[in-house]
């Protein structure tokens, strides 16, 4: 299958230079950028009248099926939103859930541009069906657990799911958390990372009460703990990274892990605000996740880098703190280096086609003066014409582009929201 896109505007992330030109897709690659031989044979033409194509976004952190808690579990600190109000109902999910709750995560990605997410919740195998189902990229965490997935089990799937032709499943190690991990877990969870050499990925400084407890419990921080293990010898990635002392961000800088964000879900949980520019001066790469709909509510990186750089802005009464290229950086190619997606970072030849067209007429993109500030400063999902990943549209003016009829993947989320948001007591 050859595409042309012609008469676009484009953003290949390399640098902020935007200029017009047009892209080829051949399958799930991309061919040629800029200019080509516009009157060679394309089993498909696209007419981009002007507007600009870029690489989609990159979720780095997110628990998609937790669409069932969406606005159920809201106004409350952390610890009780997770254990009151979240792990209850967590208990609800059996086989079969994730895979169906999974879609309308998938949906809101596709719309909003999100063309790869880094998931981490039950069932990881439902989820990569659902990604299949609609040729989604996506990184799976495998976590150990003794009685539903044990070290063979995570070493299988991490075999499986690497080695696909298609590329669109990777699968990584990693834990919940410090103050949720049992002895056996990080022993399991270390030979799970010695044999597999993969990067380990955790939430990790969300919270000030979670550092002080482990520093109280251990003597250490938690990342102190964690590079004492020897987890991060193959790199990986922190989620939220609220919380860390000067020491956290020197392991941070010499094992290669990335900060993923979440700027709406911090706040929204009065966790805190990430020191951005400071881990940036630090050469600490720092990409961008929206964590779950149960905390967020929304899955919108729009959202996300409005958010990262306004309280940025705001902590170091710094109006020129995170400029907005490097924010878009964050949500896009520094999100595909957290997730190890090292062939869906830029739109350059030989990368995946996973592409997104933004249509410049939105009133919200006028007029054009910046097309990059346009982006992170007034964008928002409406704003996205088509998304790609992997050489097929999968969205494209408004209307989804997969098998199943949007209204029935309503409705069964639905009926399952109300019965799993029932919290039963033992």
């Amino acid at each position: 299958m050859k595409i042309l896109f012609k008469n676009a505007k484009i953003l290949t992330m390399k640098d902020g230079h935007i200029f017009e030109g047009s892209v080829v897709i051949e399958d799930n690659l991309i061919k040629e950028v800029g200019e080509v031989d516009l009157s060679a044979s394309y089993d498909e033409v696209i007419d981009c009248e002007g507007n600009l194509l870029m690489p989609g976004f990159k979720n780095a952190h997110t628990h998609s099926a937790m669409t069932f808690l969406r606005s159920k579990a809201d106004d409350s600190s952390l610890h009780d939103w997770l254990f009151k109000e979240i792990f209850p109902r967590e208990d609800n999910l059996r086989k079969g859930h994730i895979r169906e709750l999974s879609k309308v995560a998938l949906l809101e990605y596709i719309s909003g541009g999100t063309t790869a997410c880094l998931d981490q919740y039950f069932f990881p195998e439902e989820f990569k069906e659902t990604c299949d189902e609609f040729g989604f990229r996506n990184v799976i965490l495998g976590m150990y657990d003794e009685k539903v997935r044990p070290n063979e089990q995570i070493l299988k799937m991490y075999d499986e799911y690497n080695n696909e032709k298609d590329g669109l499943s990777k699968f990584v190690i990693g834990m919940h958390a410090e103050y949720t991990g049992k002895p056996d877990m990080f022993d399991k969870t270390a030979e799970l990372l010695e044999k597999t050499h993969s990067p380990f990925y955790t939430h990790l400084g969300e919270t000030a009460s979670e550092v002080e407890d482990c520093l109280s419990r251990r003597g250490m921080s938690p990342l102190e703990y964690f590079d004492s293990l020897h987890f991060y010898d193959y790199g990986g990635a922190i989620f939220h990274g609220v919380y860390l002392s000067d020491k956290d961000i020197e392991i941070l800088k010499k094992r290669h892990i990335t900060v993923v964000s979440c700027p709406a879900s911090n706040m929204k949980l009065a966790s805190g605000v990430a020191e951005i520019k400071k881990l940036l001066a630090n050469e600490v790469n720092v990409a961008l996740g929206t964590d779950g709909p149960a905390s967020n509510n929304a899955l919108d990186m729009f959202r996300e880098m409005y958010l990262v750089t306004g309280l940025q802005k705001i902590i170091s009464k710094d109006p020129v703190s995170l400029p907005a290229f490097e924010v878009l950086k964050m949500a896009t190619v520094n999100g595909a280096i957290a997730m190890g997606l090292d062939k869906a970072k830029y739109l350059c030849p030989g990368q995946y086609a996973d592409i997104i067209m933004i249509d410049l007429q939105k009133p919200s993109m006028q007029p054009i003066n910046n097309i990059i500030s346009n982006l992170v400063y007034s964008g928002s999902k409406d704003i996205v014409k088509m998304t790609m990943i992997n050489g097929k549209i999968l969205y494209f003016d408004g209307k989804f582009r997969i098998k199943e009829k949007i209204s029935d993947i309503y409705d069964k989320v639905q009926k399952m929201s109300d019965e799993l948001g029932i919290i039963r007591k033992s």
